[in-house]
């Protein structure tokens, strides 16, 4: 197994995914009992399929259908420690077949479908959970995205997370228009046994494709504003993101089950 900083600019920053290439797929139960123990954010398993591989993502405490960050980890393990040599690799999953290719500048790029949105009118729970009063409150896929009004506002969060575990969604994702980047955000997800992501590749499928349409430009710059803090370069492409960052390995290891 391999431990990863993704979308990492130090050694101790982005967020730290679990990486298990497998030869073939364990049974569900285990590769839960696995994630459970080494309770970061996502383990990604990875499983050899003709020229591509197949990928599944597991919190401690459940399966989800797409996450970035662990994602981007698996291909730096692939390139950098496992001799694979082309520079795109494919993973198959649950969200499709998702790409990830080289940069020249040593980035990784992952290529996801762009999300859609959907606005909710209803918002007193989660202005009560945030204890703030959003531009406005949407529905993607998987999250809640609430628009706060400027990045201090995201600074300053202090949710209720008694109240955002209710919420029928992966997680609650919060964001604004940056000082230093085009955008920045926070997201949290009690619901999956993680109060707070520290950076969150999936859920920028929803927030290019919102940032890019506000601020009318397909390039942007973006930074999740956890502790461990995340960098994120992204880019909105018809019906298709690239979000592309740094990955830094912290471990190299194995396991034994």
């Amino acid at each position: 197994m391999f431990v990863v900083n993704a979308f990492a600019e130090t050694t101790f920053g982005g967020n730290p995914a679990a990486v298990v290439p497998l030869e073939q797929w364990l049974n569900d139960e285990l590769l839960q009992q696995i994630a459970a123990q080494h309770n970061l954010a996502e383990t990604a398993f990875v499983v050899p399929r003709d020229d591509d591989f197949s990928i599944r993502w597991m919190t401690p405490v459940d399966e989800v259908k797409l996450c970035g960050h662990a994602t981007l980890a698996s291909a730096h393990v692939y390139f950098n420690h496992l001799n694979y040599e082309k520079e795109k690799i494919t993973f198959h999953s649950k969200s499709g077949p998702l790409h990830v290719t080289k940069r020249n500048d040593g980035k990784l790029t992952l290529d996801f479908p762009a999300d859609k949105l959907e606005e909710i009118k209803d918002t007193a729970e989660i202005e009560k959970a945030l204890n703030i009063k959003p531009i406005a409150v949407y529905k993607s896929s998987f999250d809640y995205m609430v628009v706060a009004n400027n990045q201090s506002e995201i600074e300053n969060l202090s949710p209720d997370l008694s109240i955002l575990k209710k919420f029928p969604s992966r997680g609650t994702l919060v964001t604004a228009k940056g000082d230093e980047a085009d955008f920045v955000s926070r997201f949290f997800a009690p619901q999956l046994g993680i109060d707070e992501d520290p950076v969150t590749g999936s859920a920028h499928t929803a927030m290019i494709p919102y940032w890019s349409g506000k601020l009318g430009k397909t390039k942007l710059t973006a930074i999740q504003l956890s502790k461990r803090k995340g960098y994120l370069d992204c880019e909105l492409i018809g019906d298709r993101v690239l979000i592309s960052g740094s990955a830094i390995t912290y471990l190299d290891g194995e396991i034994f089950i």
